[in-house]
C-alpha cells in the first residue's frame, strides 16, 4: 500500500449497500471503490470510458477487510495510482470509517486497470500523457 494518497472522498453507507448479514458485502465494497475510482479519474478530466480516447477495464482486484461497514457510516476512501507499465497500472484504496471517537481502517484494496480499446475489443498501450497526468503531484 502506498504511503501517500493523492485523492480522497467521503461516502455514506446506504441501506442498499448492506447484505443479509447487515453489513457491506463484497459486491458493495467493490461498488464503493468504483465510485471512488471514478471521482479520482474525474479530477484529471478522465472517466473509465473516456481515458485519452480509450477506456479502462479492471483486470484484477484484491481486498483486505478490516472492520465492518454499517448503515450510516461515513467512509473516507483514499486513492492512489501506481505501478504503471505498457498496458495499465494499479489503483490502491484505503477505506476508513470516520466517527467522533476515532478513525478506523475498514479495508484496503487494489485494482489492476488495463487500457482498453472498446471499439476493437482489445488491450492497448496506455497513453504517455495519461501516465504523466496521473503521476503528477496534486
Amino acid at each position: 500500500m502506498p504511503e501517500h494518497y493523492s485523492f480522497s472522498t467521503e461516502l455514506q453507507i446506504r441501506i442498499t449497500d448492506l447484505n443479509y448479514g447487515g453489513h457491506v458485502g463484497n459486491d458493495s465494497f467493490l461498488a464503493l471503490i468504483q465510485e471512488a475510482r471514478q471521482q479520482f479519474l474525474l479530477q484529471y478530466g478522465y472517466k473509465e470510458l473516456d481515458f485519452e480516447g480509450f477506456g479502462l477495464i479492471m483486470a484484477d482486484s484484491a481486498i483486505e477487510y478490516r472492520s465492518e461497514l454499517n448503515y450510516g457510516d461515513i467512509v473516507r476512501i483514499s486513492v492512489q495510482a501506481e505501478g504503471f507499465d505498457k498496458l495499465g497500472f494499479d489503483i490502491f484504496y484505503l477505506l476508513e470509517i470516520i466517527n467522533k471517537e476515532a478513525i478506523i481502517v475498514a479495508g484496503k484494496a487494489k485494482t489492476g486497470m488495463i487500457c482498453f480499446d472498446y471499439t476493437l475489443k482489445k488491450k492497448t498501450s496506455i497513453p504517455a500523457i495519461a501516465i504523466a497526468k496521473l503521476t503528477q503531484p496534486q
